[in-house]
Parts: C-alpha cells; structure tokens; sequence
C-alpha cells in the first residue's frame, strides 16, 4: 500500500511538471529581427524569425521615415518593447512583443525628427536632429515625456539637418550623443541626466579629436565607456569621463555601426563591406580581428545581437538585405543561412529580440 502511495506522489509531481513545460512553452520560443523599411510615405517594420528567416509580419509604424545617416533608428528593451522612428512624422513607434508576434502600442511625439532610440534608467531616449528628449518607462510601457534639452555642437550652434548620428546611455548620471560636422571633427554631446530624466541644462560639447572625423555609431561598456566609430576617418576611439582617451586605425574603409556582445564590439565597415571585432579596456582599443567577417551583398549599416545571433542590414544594388550571423563565446561569427533579400532600398536599423521563456499567464 505504501508503495502505491509513493508511486502515485511521484506520478503526480511528474504531471505537474509536464503542465509547468507546457506554460512555459506558451511564452516567447523564437528569436526575432526586426527591420524598418523607413519609407517616406508609409513606414513599416518587418519581423523575421532569426532561425528560419521566415518573414513573420509586415507592420505599420503610423508615421513616415526617410532617415539617414543614423544609427539605431530601431532599439529593442528586454526582448519585450520595440521602438522605431518616424523621422518624417517627429514620433516614434512603439510595439510589444505578445509571444512571437509583435503589437502596435503607441506614436510618441518628439520635440524634433527623431534619428535614433535608446532605452535605460527606466526611461526611453531619442535624439532628434536638435534636441534629444526622455519618456518614463513604467511597468513596460512608455509613457510621459519628462525632460528635453537642446543638442550643441562643438564649434557652437545646434546641428544641421543630417548630422544627429546615435543616442546612448553611457550611465545612470549621462547620455551621450553623436554628431558629424565635416570638415571640421565633430562632436560627442554629454547630457546631464537626474533619476533617469534630461535636465534641460546644456549638454558639455566634447570634440573628436583633431585629425578625426565624424564621430558616429558606438557601444558603451558597464565601467561607464564607450566605443566610438571615427567614421570619416576610418577609426575608432575611445570616449571615458567625458574625452577621448585613445584613437587607432581601424584597418578597414568606413567604420560606422556598432553592436557589443560582452567584451566584444562588432563594428560594420561600410566601404569595406566587412565586420570588425573590437575589444575596448577602459584605456585602449584592441582590433581583435578586422575581418570577423564578409558581407558581399551590400555595403553594410546599422546591426544588433543578442542571445548568439547577429544580425546587420545592408545596402547594395537598390536593394537592402539582412544577413544574419551567428557567434560564440569567443566573438567568432558564421552565415546563418542565406541572406534575405527586404524588399526596399533603403531599410534603416535592426533589433534582435532573444526568446523568454517565463510564464506569460
């Protein structure tokens, strides 16, 4: 009698346990990339599934695009949030992931046409061609803007059309935002941030160095640096407390988009058609291997990765393709598949959303 008892605890415990799998299957299972194709009459984004490459769902961004020259016009938040400019439209679109699909949430105005997004310190950030402003974020959801400040350039005045390149948050205290300014270096602004807000003060103009120019995309680091594309220039510099520390060649043809995976930040070089790997110290840049890889379908822009997928768009021949990639723990990428071929010319950023496999219910 006491085995039966026991032998019916254990199949008990076992059913349980295929019930929890079973609810913990319904949650996110695939990996996303998502793409914008930025057109200037009816912006959309795609969602593909990293794995298979199938396009997932072709979805509107209530707005226009026809941005260029930026970086991060697409940022995922915790593989649960989405959000894309419409550069055409001054707002930006905001979706949530609701297991593999994606949902429209909201447009979110913005003091300026927004070029680029970035999420952190419980707020979402966008940088617009002369200002950069701050939304709360509360319980996943972005809400209220709460802060905005003019962007400065280096030499004096704000900047012109085109010249706004990323937004990104270096730390709990600061921003920073990129901007090209040929011929002359360009400039890093720094913008005072309290409990996560913009304060409204003037951001500290920081220039590239002389010899430099136009610095672009970057990737910061937890110990409060960053990496920073000299685009123009064909190098890459380091940027910590508030200057740059370090410069070096970067062995290839337009170094422009970046994207950090742990110790390792990859870097597309447009006019090379390669990516690079690169390891930033908090003093010194390593070019850990300047071609990590090829992209011979276009000449590469904006990337993401996560989760051991990579994922970059690029330009060439009218169209625009995604190529994805995956990596291991020593930064080493391998093609996953084939390329795929968007459908527009002039698709603009990427976001990898990795699954989550919490219960959903």
């Amino acid at each position: 009698m006491l085995r039966f008892k026991i032998l019916s605890v254990a199949l008990a415990a076992a059913a349980i346990a295929v019930a929890t799998a079973g609810v913990h299957a319904s949650g996110h299972r695939r990996t996303l990339v998502v793409t914008m194709t930025n057109d200037q009459n009816s912006n959309e984004i795609k969602v593909y599934d990293a794995e298979s490459h199938a396009l997932l769902q072709t979805l509107s961004t209530h707005g226009t695009g026809g941005v260029g020259g930026n970086a991060r016009g697409i940022k995922q938040y915790n593989g649960g949030l989405v959000a894309a400019v419409n550069n055409g439209s001054g707002s930006v679109a905001v979706f949530r992931r609701d297991g593999d699909a994606l949902k429209f949430e909201k447009v979110i105005p913005t003091t300026s046409a927004p070029v680029s997004v970035d999420f952190g310190n419980d707020h979402l950030y966008v940088a617009g061609a002369t200002t950069v402003d701050s939304f709360v974020l509360r319980e996943n959801s972005v809400e209220w803007r709460d802060g905005t400040t003019d962007l400065s350039v280096a030499d004096g005045g704000s900047p012109a059309a085109g010249e706004t390149s990323q937004v990104g948050v270096i730390s709990a205290e600061q921003l920073l935002v990129t901007i090209k300014t040929d011929p002359t270096p360009g400039t890093v602004d720094v913008i005072v941030l309290h409990q996560g807000r913009v304060m409204g003060t003037a951001p500290t103009a920081v220039s590239a160095p002389q010899g430099s120019l136009a610095p672009f995309g970057f990737s910061t680091y937890p110990d409060g640096t960053a990496l920073i594309t000299l685009a123009h220039s064909n190098q890459d510099g380091l940027f910590r407390d508030g200057a740059f520390t370090s410069v070096v060649g970067a062995g290839q043809v337009a170094s422009c988009w970046t994207t950090r995976v742990g110790k390792y930040v990859f870097v597309a070089n447009t006019a090379s058609r390669t990516i690079s790997r690169l390891i930033g110290t908090g003093n010194i840049i390593f070019v850990d291997a300047q071609i990590a890889a090829q992209v011979p379908t276009g000449s590469p822009a904006d990337m993401d990765a996560d989760s051991g997928v990579l994922g970059v768009i690029d330009h060439g021949a009218g169209e625009s393709h995604l190529s994805i990639f995956s990596y291991n723990a020593f930064g080493e990428l391998a093609p996953a598949g084939a390329t795929i071929t968007v459908g527009v010319s002039n698709a603009n950023g990427v976001a990898i959303l990795s699954p989550r496999n919490r219960e959903t219910n």
